[in-house]
């Protein structure tokens, strides 16, 4: 059995909901993302991903490589957090690059599904303006 639910619990609950409403209000992060997924993909951008060879150490892009992954614009989705994830697990073709420099599948690496999500959640928030 799982036991009786009492008014506070209810109340504690609720109060939990909103907090979380308000914190992905905010902008804080997308659902289903959390800080250590971002912590993670930093460490992957920079190292397992390859990320960082094509899109700079900041993902500020490299001239003729890589595109700017740290500004709102976004070319190939919406630069929604999913949007990301499709980007990193399709790549982008050299006909639809804006370098016209290919970004094969996960950048050519055998990063899991896992790392590809930690490795958007960090592009992600690449691309949020700093909150004051």
């Amino acid at each position: 059995m799982f036991g009786r639910v009492t008014g506070g619990t209810v109340v504690a609950l609720m109060a939990l909901a909103g907090a979380a409403r308000a914190q992905q209000a905010a902008g804080a992060l997308p659902p289903g993302v959390t800080a250590q997924m971002v912590r993670e993909g930093e460490a992957l951008f920079k190292g397992a991903g390859l990320c960082s060879a094509c899109h700079g150490q900041d993902g500020k892009g490299i001239p003729n490589l890589g595109a700017n992954l740290a500004d709102p614009q976004w070319v190939h989705s919406k630069g929604s957090y999913d949007g990301i994830v499709k980007q990193i697990i399709d790549g982008v073709t050299a006909a639809k690059s804006t370098t016209g420099v290919v970004m094969p599948p996960k950048g050519g690496t055998t990063i899991t599904d896992a790392q590809v999500k930690a490795i958007a959640a960090y592009v992600w928030s690449l691309s949020q303006p700093a909150k004051k």
